[in-house]
Parts: C-alpha cells; structure tokens; sequence
C-alpha cells in the first residue's frame, strides 16, 4: 500500500478489512469515492488556480517590462529636455550679456550725444551772443569810443539791472578785450 506505513499498520488495516462488514466496506468505498471525487476537484481547482497565477504572473512580468521601458524612455526624454533647456539658458544668458553691452554702448553714445548737443548749443549760443555783440560795437572807430561804448553796454546789462544778463556782459567783456587788443596791435604797428 503506502511505502510510508509500517509493516504493523498494513496488518492492522487488513485485519480491520476482513473484520468489517459488507455495509461498512460499502460505506468506506462510498467514502473513499467521495474523498476520491473531492481530491480531483481540489486538484482540478488548484490546477486552474497555478494557470491563474502564471497568466497573471506573465502579465505582470509584461507590464513591468514594458513600464521599465516606458521609464527608459521618460528618462531619455528628459535628459534630451534638460539639454533642450540648457541650451535655450545659454541663449538667454548669451542674449542678456549682449543687450546688456548694446544697452551701455547705448548709454555712452547718449551721453556722447548730450555732451555734443550741449557743446553745439552752448557754440551756437555764443557765436549768436558773438553776432550780437560784434553787433553792439559796430560802427566803433576809436579806442575813445570802444571804451565809451563799452560802459554803456556793461550799465545796460549788468545782472544787477531788471533786464540784466550775466551771459552778455560776459560776451560784451570778451568783444572788448578782442577789440581792444587790436587797437592796440594797430598803435604799436
């Protein structure tokens, strides 16, 4: 019978098969019909259970696969984005350092400018205050004159008076000392 029993128990099983009637031999072949019935099912369950598994096993090993590769290409993706965005950075950066010099380039072109509008204004000023000074001492044909004439310009124009300018005596004062000194080269020539 069972390699696993004793020689004393295949003899007790025996003696308890010949003791036993014809209604209990029914009862156990019954039983071990049953028993028998009931083992191939729960095989026959278990059987379908370890396919379950396997099934659900192989899908298991094919999704993660497939996610392992899906994460490969996330992480290629990505790498290529971070690359992608370092070299747009390096633009901008590149773009804000040029704009930055083309802005200071800007700034002391403006200045420049400035400095030659005020230059230009301020020569276009005097060479006016200059025609109008000459203008004031025209028709002088003496040193006597061109002293007189002077301090009839500086009392009309001193900033002390109401309608007093600071700009013309000094334009006044600068015609006088031109004139002035030529008539003095013409003396000594």
């Amino acid at each position: 019978m069972n390699s696993s029993a004793t020689p004393m128990d295949e003899e007790k099983f025996e003696k308890a098969l010949e003791e036993s009637t014809d209604s209990e031999l029914s009862e156990l072949k019954l039983w071990l019909f049953k028993e028998n019935v009931r083992l191939k099912m729960e095989q026959g369950e278990l059987k379908y259970e370890w396919d379950r598994l396997q099934k659900e096993k192989e899908q298991f090993q094919r999704d993660a696969e497939a996610f392992d590769r899906y994460i490969a290409a996330e992480k290629k993706r990505m790498k290529q984005d971070e690359s992608f965005f370092d070299k747009k950075m390096d633009i901008l950066k590149s773009g804000f350092m040029q704009l930055d010099q083309e802005r200071k380039k800007l700034e002391r072109e403006k200045i420049q400018l400035d400095t030659e509008k005020k230059v230009h204004a301020g020569s276009v000023r005097q060479e006016k205050n200059m025609e109008l000074g000459e203008m004031l001492f025209q028709g002088v044909k003496s040193q006597l004159a061109l002293k007189k004439r002077y301090k009839d310009l500086i009392k009309m124009f001193h900033p002390d008076n109401i309608a007093g300018d600071h700009e013309m005596v000094l334009v006044v004062n600068s015609i006088y000392e031109e004139l002035k000194k030529d008539y003095e080269m013409g003396k000594r020539a």
